[in-house]
């Protein structure tokens, strides 16, 4: 069974909560910092398995039609695994919040707080924000939160700009992502950003979200907008030739290394910036 629970946290998307701790912890002008572990146990395996395991539980009628749910696209649960995955949520992520209210500043766990509830009223009622057209697309502006949170727990300030540029970029995100999924999600009466706005001003959203995400990379750090910038452009371009779910389907392994990317030309200045004093 716990074989299985790794399988639905999505180990290949731990990097958007895994990445994001560790650009926290580097923004507030730590390399490293032995506070930073707790944290950082809790955003992979406990974090992940509550991100896409409480999303499987309630998503088990889409995913029931949906052929790309069942690889590392997404699992295809069953009716008899329900009840083990709330007890692993439950197990695996309540101590962590335990103890973060008792050892942290209560400025970031109010944000952990909101990081948990966001992701669990995404997929779970009364919420449900992934069948709210544009309120699915805000809600994952929590990918942003550990830019927040992990600077305020170690004690310092979070660069907003890079806080708010993470959030545009989420918005843009989600929707594309939500493309390749329209016609699941219509069938069964989900509607979300993209099943709203149908392919084309999709991708017209995404755009403008990915560009407001490149201008705030921009005040914070040039050659992470750019390859914000050329990643974002392709995706958006190559679909806009062809705007078709399967074709936003067949471009979401580069949806998947974007933050990896991304990611990896933000830290490796970040790391020689801290290394040499610069920051």
């Amino acid at each position: 069974m716990l074989r299985r629970l790794l399988i639905i946290s999505r180990p290949v998307l731990w990097i958007n909560t895994i990445g994001t701790t560790v650009m926290g912890m580097w923004l507030a002008g730590y390399l490293f910092d032995w506070r930073i572990i707790p944290i950082l146990i809790w955003v992979t395996f406990p974090f992940n398995l509550l991100i896409y395991g409480i999303n499987d539980i309630f998503d088990q009628e889409t995913d029931n039609i949906n052929a790309r749910k069942g690889g590392y696209e997404g699992a295809h649960i069953y009716p008899n695994e329900v009840k083990p995955i709330w007890w692993g949520v439950a197990l695996t992520n309540i101590p962590f919040l335990i103890y973060f209210a008792i050892t942290l500043p209560w400025q970031a766990v109010a944000w952990m707080i909101a990081y948990s509830l966001f992701f669990t009223f995404y997929s779970a009622p009364p919420l449900r924000l992934k069948a709210r057209a544009y309120l699915d697309s805000f809600s994952n502006t929590d990918y942003a939160f550990p830019l927040a949170f992990v600077p305020l727990a170690l004690g310092k300030e979070p660069v907003w700009l890079a806080v708010f540029a993470l959030m545009a970029w989420s918005i843009a995100k989600h929707a594309y992502d939500a493309i390749q999924d329209i016609p699941e999600d219509s069938d069964t009466g989900i509607v979300t950003t993209a099943v709203h706005l149908g392919v084309r001003k999709t991708l017209v959203w995404s755009g403008f979200w990915w560009l407001v995400s490149t201008v705030l990379f921009a005040l914070v750090n040039i050659p992470v907008a750019i390859v914000n910038l050329l990643i974002a452009g392709f995706l958006v371009v190559k679909v806009w030739q062809k705007p078709e779910p399967k074709v936003a389907h067949d471009l979401y392994i580069y949806s998947i290394l974007f933050p990896y990317v991304a990611g990896a030309v933000a830290g490796v200045q970040l790391v020689a910036a801290i290394v040499f004093g610069i920051y």
